[in-house]
């Protein structure tokens, strides 16, 4: 951890650097790749040691099925081999070197990677394979027109400012990027006019980066000094579960896995913000002219904590994953997608049987959570007062939910977690399964235009948010016009 850590310090300052001397303006995107991908390497190996040779294998194997196979079929070589051998590492580091421990976890940055193998793999096979008509808005703006190069690929997938803790971007982000192209903005109006502009000069990342490395301190400082006294075991302490109310056992269930995020949000602000200090990640302005550098961020803090559903929770709650999942595997999904995508990140994330736990709870909460809001939300939305109440319920609701998934995810082990469900009578299972018994998963039509027409104002912003993250900035490669990309990112922003 404290190698993680040094090391991320180190590609923060590496990132200012890398924008000051090596800006695209003045050095040639051959040099930023080679730089990229070496300190990448580098940092790599001062963290991991020689496991860092996993993250070369598992790229150079991935890239030679791509050219092999042909991009008719190389997605789902590439998707098999990169998880399969990300899986095989998980399972030798857990069951046979360091079972529940963490260190020189290697897997971690091999999760981003193998994000990347797979993503990149099927942007080139809808970009060319695929016919253009068959392909949705989200996948024509991100599909990749050429085959990249062998060092623009290794770029991609290690290079110093992603290696460590990603997050992911699309590749026509990040070479657009390394190319100098990302302050060309697209702005589309209300009216459906398109404005496009050009900006003279790049905007500057400093008060982004400032803010998010505050929120890393608070975050650090928070984690070492509240989280070790609120310990997510101490939920299946027999003395508290023989001695302690159901009211307080529940409140110190929410607090303690509240107490457990502070460190995801340190780990995924800092790697955000050494992204944006090497001036990657700026994502236009906003109706008042402010700089935007969200386009990669992996969280939104104010929103995990006050979401008021499970689905809210998910889409602000490691941000890059969950748009992997739904391009890699929800939207392609010929039956039972929710079920298919709970399933490759129960895998994705690793072996442990408490990860398998969590997600196939989450998989009755998702879906229950669904049942509820599709046939019950509209009646309570028409008078603010009523609105308020139902908003406070339903973050009550949510949160104690949201706590009762994730403990298996901490706990790792079946046992612990058995005991802390079995302690708890599987209460939140059998009402998600009485849920979905009781209520339909769609909609009345009657429901469904009343919802539509009370859509809270903070869901339409969340949605909007979620729109433009995805398709406001996608960027385009050499073989494409601009004006054939505005064109693109106007008709996705349409749908």
């Amino acid at each position: 951890q404290v190698n993680f850590v040094v090391c991320q310090l180190f590609a923060l300052l590496a990132a200012v650097w890398f924008r000051t001397y090596l800006h695209s303006s003045k050095t040639s995107p051959f040099i930023r790749h080679v730089v990229a991908t070496l300190l990448g390497l580098y940092l790599a190996l001062f963290c991991f040691g020689w496991y860092a040779l996993h993250f070369v294998i598992q790229s150079g194997i991935s890239y030679y099925i791509m050219i092999v196979i042909g991009v008719e079929n190389m997605h789902k070589y590439c998707f098999v081999f990169a998880l399969g051998y990300l899986t095989v590492c998980q399972i030798t580091r857990v069951y046979i070197f360091d079972y529940g421990q963490y260190s020189a976890d290697f897997s971690g940055p091999m999760m981003i990677i193998t994000q990347k193998i797979t993503s990149l793999a099927f942007e080139i096979h809808d970009g060319m394979f695929r016919k253009n008509e068959d392909l949705t808005p989200s996948q024509r703006c991100l599909a990749v027109r050429r085959m990249p190069s062998l060092l623009e690929y290794l770029s991609y997938n290690c290079n110093f400012m992603g290696i460590l803790a990603g997050p992911l971007c699309s590749y026509k982000d990040y070479i657009t990027f390394i190319e100098g192209r990302s302050y060309q903005l697209q702005q589309s109006e209300a009216n459906g006019k398109e404005d496009t502009k050009y900006e003279q000069t790049d905007p500057s990342p400093n008060i982004a980066v400032a803010q998010k490395l505050l929120i890393c301190g608070l975050s650090l400082l928070f984690h070492m000094t509240i989280t070790k006294t609120l310990p997510v075991e101490y939920n299946i302490d027999d003395n508290f579960r023989a001695t302690a109310s159901w009211p307080v056992r529940f409140f110190y269930l929410y607090v303690s896995l509240m107490a457990a995020r502070p460190k995801y949000y340190f780990a995924w602000t800092l790697a955000d913000a050494i992204n944006n200090a090497a001036g990657f990640g700026f994502r236009g302005y906003d109706k008042n002219g402010v700089t935007r550098w969200d386009l990669i961020s992996n969280l939104r803090i104010q929103q995990i904590e006050f979401s008021t559903s499970f689905k809210m929770f998910l889409d602000n709650w490691n941000i890059q994953t969950a748009l992997w999942l739904k391009r890699v595997c929800y939207e392609r999904a010929t039956f039972s997608p929710t079920i298919q995508t709970f399933i490759l990140s129960a895998i994705w994330h690793g072996v442990y049987p408490g990860y398998y736990l969590t997600f196939l709870t989450g998989v009755l909460m998702t879906l229950a959570a669904r049942a509820i809001r599709n046939n019950i939300r509209h009646y309570f939305v028409e008078s603010p007062a009523v609105k308020l109440c139902y908003d406070i319920v339903t973050w009550m609701a949510t949160q104690a939910a949201i706590s009762y998934t994730v403990v298996p995810f901490v706990l790792l082990s079946v046992k612990p977690s058995f005991t802390f469900y079995s302690s708890c009578y599987f209460c939140l299972h059998i009402a998600s399964i009485l849920v979905l018994l009781v209520f339909p998963l769609k909609r009345t039509q009657k429901g469904s235009k009343k919802h539509e027409s009370v859509q809270p104002v903070w869901s339409r912003k969340l949605e909007e948010e979620s729109l433009l993250q995805k398709n406001n900035y996608s960027t385009t490669n050499n073989s494409f016009s601009q004006k054939q990309e505005i064109t693109c990112r106007y008709q996705a922003l349409k749908q």
